[in-house]
């Protein structure tokens, strides 16, 4: 009888892992006195501290994009504004910058926390008794050579905690509220893209925006 180790399978098991969704909404909220609605322009805007910049770009854009392309315009506040363009305004006022573009909804992504966990990852995953398959003493050392020397690592994984909300702007209400979790995604564009896809198949089927099956294009 052959032996086989986990580290025959790991290539596998990775693959597994890196195709396996890392984004999950953990709650979301709708009001439950509004009509299903279209907008004529919906800007996503990410509230998230200027160190991670690049995954504020990220998040708004494939937000935006994953919105278009169920038929509702949307465009990212990172192309429209400047980091600090809302920074020292009034809320009457920042609600006019808005309308003056034609904005007529926002749907916010908040990075409420971000954690970091290092944990140690033995060499070997499993146990095996390796003196019943090697019933010869070279063969057995071997084994137990490559188990004993092949050495550990240190793995260090991300949480990231999300918040979207969808506000109109004509009545200032908040429409649909969402708390998500991201788990040491691989990049910032993947966390963005399954994110995006996410908060958008919620809106749907909580009758949160009234989509269509075209993409749109702008107004």
């Amino acid at each position: 009888m052959r032996l086989y180790s986990y580290s025959f399978f790991l290539p596998f098991l990775l693959l597994l892992w890196a195709c396996s969704p890392s984004s999950r909404i953990t709650s979301s909220w709708r009001s439950p006195d509004r009509a299903t609605l279209s907008y004529k322009k919906v800007v996503v805007l990410g509230l998230i501290r200027d160190a991670d910049r690049t995954i504020r770009e990220e998040m708004e854009q494939y937000l935006a994009s994953a919105l278009r392309n169920r038929g509702q315009w949307a465009e990212c506040a990172c192309e429209l504004y400047g980091p600090k363009e809302f920074d020292q305004l009034s809320e009457q006022q920042a609600i006019e910058k808005l309308k003056s573009k034609g904005v007529d909804a926002v749907l916010t992504i908040v990075l409420l926390d971000k954690t970091k966990e290092r944990y140690y990852v033995p060499g070997h995953m499993n146990y095996t008794p390796y003196g019943l398959y090697y019933n010869r003493f070279w063969g057995y050392s071997r084994a137990i050579y490559g188990r004993i020397y092949s050495p550990g690592y240190y793995v260090t994984d991300t949480k990231y905690f999300w918040e979207s909300n969808l506000y109109d702007l004509s009545s200032g209400e908040l429409l649909y509220s969402s708390q998500s979790q991201s788990f040491d995604p691989p990049t910032a564009a993947a966390m963005g893209k399954e994110y995006g896809k996410l908060i958008v198949e919620d809106l749907d089927a909580k009758r949160v925006i009234a989509f269509s099956a075209v993409p749109t294009k702008a107004p």
